[in-house]
């Protein structure tokens, strides 16, 4: 996860870790439902029980003979994620404004709110295009949208102010492994624990999916951050690698 100032929580990038069980392009600006240049990141992971290599291998043998796997016979719908919404924090302003914070595993993505959170969190600007590439592709995108009202009006109504403040991606083989990517909170939102709880929000909805290997990379400054979170760096010593173009 980005901040605006030290230290900074970063786009997640492999620290190995484990968790314990302008120009715009025109293309459709919301989904349904990249990674900038940097020093050396670590990737975190989360551990299961038994290890890790043996948990990438449990859903594959069993008492030393290969196990044949059929594939499933429900639909494509049945296999995504179960969207949720939720309040997660309520406020009265000193004005008498509510306002509320709603985290979300399945709302409409804006990608161009997505563009502007990253430019107040100070990440180079990737392409539109690609970055809505990004956010279709995933697993799983989560939200945190902050609404606000004065007081009487519902929450409801169109004129109330809604703000993308928080938002964190997974990308996975909808069977066993998932990787977070992309953590961001507004600044004006940091130090209140909204990071926090998005991860550990992700990681259920993840869980009730029942993948369990979940990885994420991150900065060494925010490798503590995460470790609070059950994320472990290089578990059993593994290292995460890269390739490099020669040319």
């Amino acid at each position: 996860m980005q901040t605006s100032s030290s230290p900074q929580l970063c786009a997640v990038v492999p620290v190995d870790c484990v968790f314990n069980s302008s120009n715009q392009l025109p293309y459709p600006a919301t989904f349904s439902l990249g990674l900038s240049a940097g020093n050396r990141k670590l990737k975190l992971s989360r551990l299961q029980a038994g290890g890790f290599w043996e948990s990438i291998r449990s859903g594959l043998i069993k008492n030393n003979s290969t196990q044949v796997i059929e594939p499933s016979s429900s639909s494509q719908e049945d296999e995504e994620p179960l969207p949720q919404e939720f309040v997660l924090v309520e406020n009265t302003l000193p004005d008498g404004t509510i306002e509320q914070i709603i985290f979300s595993s399945g709302a409409e993505v804006d990608v161009y709110a997505v563009q502007a959170l990253c430019d107040k969190v100070g990440w180079p600007r990737r392409p539109l295009s690609k970055l809505a590439a990004a956010l279709r592709n995933s697993y799983m995108v989560a939200t945190l949208h902050s609404i606000k009202k004065s007081a009487g009006e519902e929450l409801t109504e169109p004129n109330n102010e809604k703000k993308l403040i928080g938002m964190a991606r997974a990308t996975s083989d909808h069977a066993f492994n998932a990787t977070i990517w992309d953590v961001l909170v507004d600044p004006s939102y940091q130090g209140q624990g909204l990071g926090k709880a998005l991860i550990e929000k992700l990681i259920r909805a993840l869980l009730q999916r029942d993948i369990g290997n979940i990885s994420l990379f991150a900065d060494s400054k925010v490798v503590e951050f995460y470790r609070n979170l059950g994320f472990e760096p290089d578990p059993e010593g593994i290292k995460g690698m890269f390739w490099y173009p020669r040319f």
